[in-house]
């Protein structure tokens, strides 16, 4: 049964940091670059960071780049995702997502094969 499980998730001011965890099983987790997205209510989900099967390329959305990093131990079957210095905006339902792909890693929803249940991150003021 393929599963990923995202943890890591939780209530932390504006500024703080957490460290959130995607960990796969049921398929080959090296051949499948991995992305978080994020859905805040109300709005659409989307693309927030990703990874390629290798670690070699990373992608960031712009609201991000600077105090998110993803990085990913294949020897774990687990992404991580590094966020800093988080703002209100970032509260949202974070997700991981597998991808099958070759190389890079694709950003939208439709590129993924594979979804976790999400994990809550909010963000007080």
């Amino acid at each position: 049964e393929v599963q990923l499980v995202e943890s890591g998730g939780g209530l932390v001011q504006a500024g703080g940091s957490l460290r959130l965890s995607c960990a796969a099983s049921g398929f080959t987790f090296e051949d499948y670059a991995i992305g978080w997205f994020r859905q805040a209510p109300g709005k659409e989900r989307e693309f927030v960071s990703g990874i390629s099967r290798s670690g070699a390329s990373t992608e960031y959305t712009d609201s991000v780049k600077g105090r998110f990093t993803i990085a990913r131990d294949n020897d774990k079957n687990t992404v991580y995702l590094q966020m800093n210095s988080l703002k209100p905006e970032d509260t949202a339902v974070y997700y991981c997502a597998a991808d099958w792909r070759t190389r890079g890693v694709g950003v939208f929803t439709a590129d993924f094969n594979y979804w976790g249940q999400g994990t809550q991150v909010t963000v007080s003021s």
